[in-house]
């Protein structure tokens, strides 16, 4: 019996040799486990890549890179950049706008020293308006045109938000409302999305008279943001760009 039980089994063994180019069955070699497995062609499933974040630039006055003693880390740009999870550039200076100059450089001499060489942005959020108060609207929306097509030819994938001007308070000068008028025509020609603090009433009530929340987001100052008034700035700035459609902004095609 147990020399037939051998030639049975040494058969068996032969028969599963004889299957060249096969995978060995379940059940050959005796034991009754399971023979190797083939390697699947595609090999192991690869992990998806995590998203990248986008990459948003913001060029603006004193309330994009901060008043004397304030930070462009701290300003409402920067908060912006951790409530959405940007990568962000800050540019600009404080007193600029897009006529008025500060050491001969306004809005588009600023961005070309310090934005336009650099690879194009996901988004570029222009903020100004606020020191052009003196100057005569249709200046102003000139210079911003002329800004906002400069940046569309240097980037042409980029997407472009124009957000107008920034006030202390809910009772800004009549020209200013003239200025932040021609920005939001403007944008309507170009096809820009325009966020408008003044019409969405970010600050209201006043910080002397003790009114509104300008005391508590404004300065001793009556015009700059305290480190909280940033904060609720950026706030109010998000919302409008998810609304936007622009939370995650990705580069089009060129």
């Amino acid at each position: 019996m147990t020399s037939r039980r051998a030639r049975r089994g040494a058969a068996t063994l032969l028969l599963c040799l004889g299957l060249l180019g096969l995978p060995l069955l379940a059940g050959c070699g005796g034991t009754g486990g399971p023979g190797p497995r083939t390697a699947r062609a595609d090999g192991p499933a690869q992990k998806k890549a995590a998203p990248r974040s986008s990459v948003v630039f913001f060029l603006g006055d004193s309330y994009t890179v901060g008043d004397r003693g304030v930070l462009p880390e701290t300003t409402y740009a920067s908060a912006a950049g951790r409530l959405m999870g940007w990568q962000v550039i800050v540019a600009g200076r404080a007193g600029t706008g897009f006529v008025k100059t500060v050491a001969g450089q306004s809005f588009l001499q600023l961005f070309e020293s310090q934005l336009g060489w650099r690879p194009a942005p996901d988004l570029l959020i222009v903020s100004g308006g606020h020191n052009d108060w003196r100057v005569q609207p249709p200046r102003v929306a000139a210079a911003a045109r002329t800004l906002l097509e400069r940046a569309r030819q240097r980037w042409p994938g980029t997407h472009v938000v124009l957000m107008g001007p920034l006030w202390g308070n809910d009772t800004p000068p009549p020209n200013e409302l003239a200025v932040r008028n021609a920005l939001r025509t403007l944008a309507t020609q170009m096809a820009v999305p325009f966020v408008d603090p003044l019409a969405e009433r970010w600050i209201t009530g006043n910080r002397l008279t003790h009114r509104g929340n300008a005391p508590q987001y404004i300065k001793r100052d009556g015009t700059h943001p305290d480190e909280a008034g940033h904060r609720y700035v950026a706030t109010r700035l998000t919302a409008d760009i998810k609304r936007l459609g622009l939370a995650h902004p990705l580069r089009r095609p060129a």
